[in-house]
Parts: C-alpha cells; sequence; structure tokens
C-alpha cells in the first residue's frame, strides 16, 4: 500500500474519537472492571525467600536458578564526557534477551484500530495498564516458566505474513539495564482474530487522549506507538483539522525535510559519540563501592537514586499466577521534560545527546531534562531549574507516566512538553544539545538505539489535535 494510503489512514484513526469498543469513557470503564476482576498480591520479601533465585557464591549477582530471565550484577563505569561524573559503581539489570513489545492493527468499521491488553505487572502503581497485545520476554514465550504461551504470539512469529507498519530493536532504560534492547513491532491483520477478555480495540486518536491520564498507558505501549509516524506529510484531514497556531508550527516541523540539517545532525551525534568514551564493565555485585546487600535490599550507602527488593507476587491473570522476582525501586520520583521553541513558524525540540552506563553506543538522544528530582544535591543537570521554575500554562503536556512495571516497583515520571518563554537563551547549549524538528526525530527514529526510551515516551504523548 503507497505511503500517501497509510498517512490518510492513520490521520483518519487519529481523528476518531470511537473504536469497536466506545468512547474514550467505555475504555477507561473497561479497564477499571478489568483491574477489579483480578487478583493482585505483591509482598515485599527478603532475599532468602525469593523463590527460585540466588545470590551466586563467587559473584555475590542475583541470579535465577533457571539462567534465564535476568539478573542483578554490578556495572563499573568510566568517562570523560556527557555525564556529571566521571567513573562510579552501581547495580544493574543484565537481561540479554531480546523481547516482543509486538501491537497487532486492523480495520475495523472502518478505521485502523490497535488491539491492546489490560495487563497487570507486579510493579506498577495502579495494577492494569494498557499494554501492547504482546509484551513478553525470550524465556517467557519459550516457556522456561512451564506456564502458558502468551496469547497472540503466533501472528508474531509469522510477521512476514501480514503488512508490517514497524520492526525496530529499540532500547530500554540505559541507566537501569545494561545493552538491553526489545523489538518494537506492529503488524496488520487482515483475517478475523479472537479478542480475549483481557484485550480491547482503540483508535490512535483515544490512544493519544487516553495518555493523558497518569499511569493509565504503560511505558511499552508508548514506546512502540511512538515509531509510527508520516513521512511525505500530506495530510489534507490533519491539516484542516489543526486550527491553532501551535498546532500548525509542530505540523511544519513534521513537515521540515531539510536534508543539510538532517545531516548536520547526524554529524554532530557521530562526533560526540567519537570525542567520548564510554567504558561500561560488568562486574561482580559483591564488589561494589558505596553500595551493600542486606537481607532485604540492595542500596547505596547514602540512599540516593535506587534500591534492588523482592517480591513475591500472585497475579490470576498471568501466564504463571504465582513467583517471586527481584524489582528496582527508585528513592525519588523522575522528570522527563522536553522543551520546545517555535522559530519563524516551526516548532522546535531540545533534545540532549545522553550518556548512560548500560547505552549500547556512547549516546542516544534524550529529552532536554532526565532526571530523578532528589538526587542532584549539588549541581542540577542542564534546564532542570528552568522546567521547575516554569509558570503553568507553559506546559502544553504535563501527566505522570510509570516505567516497566516487570522490573520496578513503583516508579513513575513526571512527563511535560514546556514550550520555551522569551527568557530563554536558545543559543547558549552545551555541547552535547541541539534543537531538531520532529520531521528529523522520525526520521531518526527509523533506525536503532537513536532515541531513548524516554525519548520515545515523549513523543508518543505528541497529540496535533490538542495543541
Amino acid at each position: 500500500m503507497k505511503k500517501h494510503d497509510d498517512n490518510l489512514r492513520l490521520a483518519k484513526s487519529l481523528l476518531s474519537d470511537v473504536s469497536p469498543s466506545g468512547t474514550i469513557d467505555n475504555v477507561r470503564a473497561w479497564l477499571k472492571r478489568r483491574n477489579e476482576a483480578v487478583r493482585v498480591d505483591v509482598r515485599l520479601t527478603d532475599f532468602a525467600a525469593l523463590k527460585g533465585w540466588h545470590f551466586d557464591a563467587e559473584s555475590g549477582d542475583l541470579e535465577h536458578d533457571s539462567g534465564k530471565f535476568f539478573a542483578i550484577r554490578g556495572v563499573d563505569v568510566h568517562t570523560d564526557g556527557c555525564s556529571l561524573q566521571p567513573h562510579w559503581n552501581q547495580p544493574i539489570i543484565d537481561q540479554p534477551e531480546v523481547g516482543f513489545l509486538g501491537i497487532i492493527a486492523q480495520e475495523r468499521d472502518g478505521v485502523l484500530c490497535f488491539l491492546l491488553q489490560a495487563k497487570i505487572e507486579p510493579g506498577n502503581l495502579n495494577h492494569v495498564q494498557l499494554s501492547p497485545t504482546l509484551q513478553a520476554t525470550r524465556s517467557n514465550y519459550m516457556r522456561v516458566h512451564q506456564g502458558k504461551t502468551p496469547l497472540y504470539l503466533e501472528y508474531f512469529k509469522r510477521a512476514s505474513a501480514h503488512k508490517i507498519w514497524l520492526d525496530q530493536l529499540q532500547s530500554e532504560q540505559g541507566g537501569r539495564f545494561f545493552h538491553k534492547r526489545n523489538r518494537n513491532i506492529i503488524i496488520e491483520v487482515k483475517e478475523e482474530l479472537p479478542v480475549h477478555e483481557d484485550f480491547v480495540w482503540v483508535t490512535l486518536g483515544q490512544l493519544k487522549k487516553l495518555m493523558q491520564f497518569d499511569n493509565f498507558v504503560n511505558m511499552d505501549t508508548r514506546t512502540v506507538i511512538s515509531g509510527l509516524g508520516w513521512q511525505g506529510i500530506d495530510i489534507s484531514p490533519l491539516q484542516s483539522a489543526i486550527g491553532s497556531a501551535r498546532g500548525r508550527a509542530f505540523l511544519a516541523s513534521l513537515a521540515d525535510a531539510d536534508e543539510e540539517n538532517e545531516a548536520q545532525t547526524l554529524f554532530w551525534l557521530s562526533e560526540l559519540k567519537t570525542r567520548y568514551a564510554l567504558l561500561s564493565r560488568l562486574m561482580p555485585l559483591k564488589k561494589l563501592s558505596q553500595w551493600r546487600v542486606t537481607a532485604n535490599e540492595i542500596v547505596r550507602d547514602d540512599r540516593r537514586f535506587f534500591r534492588v527488593i523482592g517480591a513475591d507476587i500472585t497475579i490470576a491473570n498471568r501466564e504463571v499466577a504465582s513467583w517471586c522476582q527481584p524489582l528496582v525501586q527508585p528513592m525519588q520520583h523522575g522528570i522527563c521534560a522536553l522543551i520546545v521553541k517555535i522559530f519563524d513558524g516551526v516548532a522546535k525540540f531540545l533534545i540532549q545527546a545522553k550518556m548512560e552506563c548500560g547505552t549500547l553506543d556512547v549516546v542516544e538522544l534524550a529529552p532536554t531534562v532526565q532526571c530523578l528530582t532528589g538526587s542532584y544535591a549539588v549541581v542540577k543537570p542542564p534546564f532542570c531549574e528552568y522546567v521547575e521554575n516554569a509558570p503553568k500554562e507553559a506546559f502544553i503536556y504535563d501527566c505522570n507516566q510509570s516505567e516497566e512495571g516487570g522490573r520496578f516497583y513503583q516508579e513513575q515520571n513526571r512527563n511535560v512538553l514546556l514550550m520555551a518563554g522569551d527568557d530563554f537563551q536558545a543559543d547558549a547549549l552545551p555541547d552535547n544539545y541541539r534543537w531538531i524538528t520532529l520531521h528529523q526525530l522520525r526520521e531518526l527514529l527509523k533506525f536503532n538505539n537513536y532515541l531513548n526510551i524516554q525519548l520515545r515516551s515523549l513523543l508518543a504523548a505528541i497529540n496535533l489535535l490538542a495543541l
């Protein structure tokens, strides 16, 4: 199918507030009912009580008895740039498997819809969130846990038989995972397929609006949906539907195919990757400095940043109903902020090339501000105070969003899009910051490991119709 036709179908889905599941209120009520229908019991427990897990006698690493799933190890980090400190070590999640984050799309009642599930993760603040059709690690879908096969897996295993809208390997949180990637994939299935009770059809327009609610759409759905973009922007339905000057500036940013500027952005990013070094090596957990292992937590001596805890979990509608695992718990909530400014009628986004210890390729593009709110006692990251002190009317998006509840315990970040005021010094930027258009970001999203998961989450939340 031609790109122009795909653009029109996406635009129609974005403009639609009603799906076969009903209105936004119907979807919210359905998710509430699913939450009430499923028994959830998550109890924090000592590491000695974690069935199926052990501390390795030699390294001190916290590992699963099967050798699969993931492990908590140490990482030692040396760097000479793009970081607030040159050397540190910390625990990190080592999960070398590539998992599936997959969404099925289908024309329903003449509108392109997306099949999402009401999924409970043990670390979720509110238990049930809207998740991809398929969200599974390799150990899950290979049934290492001896549980049920994840629903709809067969459609993704034969993805080439369907229309593929998106298929990428994208990174997860570089500060918590060591070289972790997932397959982000959207397929359009033409054949009729069963819709199980924990699944719901939503349009793109509904999904964008549901992202306005705190902790409603999970991180995995947001990262997959961020990859949907229009190339060759000839979308008359959107152009006629967007009435505000700010909305037109965002649409102009999406259409701004400046090849010379895009080449300069790639040069800038390659130059930073060459100029700076990042040496991250796994090390035994028991040799970490400034960290200690107690009966029920792995924690820094000053109790900053995060800790690792154990949980005994029962969730009735999962492939396995009961299990134990470690979870990473932040010591504070975080903030992910993207500053936007309009230049000659075109919205541009202030992004940073951010270095994190688990990143595969030195740096990834990140939001303007990405940090925990209370962990920088002396020096805050650039532009953090500007975001903290911005007036309420400057925020065009402001919502609390959860991180992935399968590995993180009750972690949420304040996600904001902030319009810069006249007082903002647009030219006085550190060398790892740059203004970039929405078109450039969409182009970079075609490739693996260019945009980090926090930036992808913010891009997914942009609703051209709500500006």
